[in-house]
């Protein structure tokens, strides 16, 4: 799916404040892999391990992404995991206790609740969107989208999708009468709630009320 062409996909139900993220040149696209795993904090060092490994990297990032003074906030938070979502590049390090080293690229999304390693639909997802005041998810596959409200039955509609500018893009339906349109943009977003952070902000819109949140790439795509 590009969203140089607007597709219209099958009907299958299955089931704050923004600033812009800067980014390291661009690494070989051989050298770069996309990790989801768990986050220690230790003093100034920040490390790594892969969701269902054992191993352990030294994370840099040389202030490029954000992660690391974002996993800091986090931490202060209370004790506990963290999760990452990122894609990065593997290279030998001298940190004693660590299995290598990742240079951050992307930072797809740091939390300490809510969706993490154990997400079974991570894999198969495009795109994952919500909001708060009221609460609301988007969750977005190439078979379709699917709407959750707390107190009302999930809604799967087919959608169409549109590249705009500057990495923007829009995914629009329209059935029983109602219009539900996702607008997403390529900016840091913080959840007011939650405090995770996630790579991209988002404005849900049904019937032309908007609902503002955030957003994150899912497992089925790595732009």
């Amino acid at each position: 799916m590009r969203f140089a062409r607007p597709l219209l996909f099958s009907l299958l139900p299955f089931f704050g404040a923004c600033q812009m993220f800067a980014e390291k040149a661009p690494a070989p696209a051989a050298n770069l892999v996309r990790l989801q795993g768990v986050l220690s904090v230790d003093a100034d060092r920040v490390m790594f391990s892969p969701c269902g490994e054992k191993r352990r990297f030294a994370l840099v990032d040389g202030g490029a992404t954000g992660l690391l003074p974002e996993a800091a906030n986090l931490a202060a938070d209370g004790p506990g995991p963290l999760f990452a979502d990122v894609r990065a590049s593997m290279g030998a390090t001298s940190v004693p206790g660590a299995d290598g080293q990742l240079d951050l690229h992307t930072l797809y999304r740091v939390q300490r609740e809510g969706h993490g390693c154990e997400d079974i639909n991570f894999k198969r997802l495009l795109l994952r969107a919500s909001g708060h005041e009221p609460d609301w998810s988007v969750s977005v596959s190439t078979q379709g989208l699917v709407l959750d409200r707390p107190g009302q039955p999930s809604l799967a509609l087919p959608y169409m999708e549109e590249q705009l500018p500057d990495g923007r893009f829009n995914l629009s339906s329209e059935a029983n009468g109602q219009r539900l349109e996702l607008w997403v943009a390529p900016q840091r977003c913080v959840d007011g709630m939650s405090g995770a952070v996630q790579h991209l902000s988002a404005e849900l819109r049904l019937d032309g009320k908007p609902h503002r949140g955030c957003a994150a790439f899912g497992g089925a795509r790595n732009d």
